[in-house]
């Protein structure tokens, strides 16, 4: 669960990021996140992976009390996130398989637990056939799909997928979304970031829209597929 009570973020600069905001997302659920460059999300995503800290309010991820959390925890508190970059950060030296695998190695995971959970996580974003081409024998929609497993490695309660269509063909930004819906049918809740209100208006859904470091739109609209 992610929940935000009054919390404001004040940078040294001056400038009001976030005024006040108070948010809920229960386990489980798909939302997006709206809103035009400088309006703030850039700040909540920010919050969420404790990068910075409110100013006031308390944040809520997973179950930590983020405003309490101590340095030496951030690290276990991380491993209950996946994260999505709009930018994909896959490591060019490595093949699709040990780009994913890499996440848990770093954790320690058992051996054996990795070679069975990757090849799940490949399957599951269908790129079975791409294991072990490297970053640049990819089109950008595979990249984000290389990308999503990462996230979605090991096995985390929360995915942030931040702009997660900003860099791939327009066409392709529907198959990713609905591979992101796909994982959330399987329990994972979604926070999606996005300017691409097409992709928005078609799928709907929870719509959080942040104007001005404000929470102006918190709804559930129909997609174009219902009635």
């Amino acid at each position: 669960m992610v929940e935000l009570k009054n919390v404001s973020v004040t940078y040294s600069s001056g400038v009001d990021a976030l005024n006040n905001v108070s948010l809920k997302i229960n386990d489980g659920d798909f939302a997006f996140v709206v809103g035009s460059s400088g309006a703030g999300k850039s700040t909540m995503i920010k919050l969420l992976l404790k990068e910075i800290d409110a100013t006031s309010g308390v944040v809520t991820v997973n179950g930590y009390n983020l405003n309490k959390l101590k340095k030496k925890k951030i690290p276990e508190f991380r491993r209950t996130l996946g994260f999505v970059f709009q930018d994909f950060r896959l490591i060019p030296s490595m093949t699709v398989y040990e780009n994913i695998a890499f996440v848990l190695r770093v954790i320690d995971a058992p051996k054996k637990y990795i070679r069975k959970r990757v090849p799940y996580v490949i399957s599951l974003v269908g790129l079975q056939a791409k294991s072990n081409s490297y970053p640049d024998e990819l089109s950008g929609g595979e990249k984000q799909r290389v990308a999503i497993a990462r996230a979605l490695v090991n096995d985390p309660k929360l995915i942030i997928a931040d702009e997660p269509t900003g860099n791939i063909d327009p066409e392709l930004s529907y198959e990713i979304v609905e591979l992101l819906k796909g994982i959330n049918d399987c329990g994972t809740t979604i926070l999606m970031v996005t300017h691409e209100h097409d992709l928005v208006r078609h799928f709907g859904g929870r719509i959080i829209n942040i104007t001005s470091g404000e929470i102006v739109f918190d709804e559930v609209i129909g997609g174009v597929n219902e009635a």
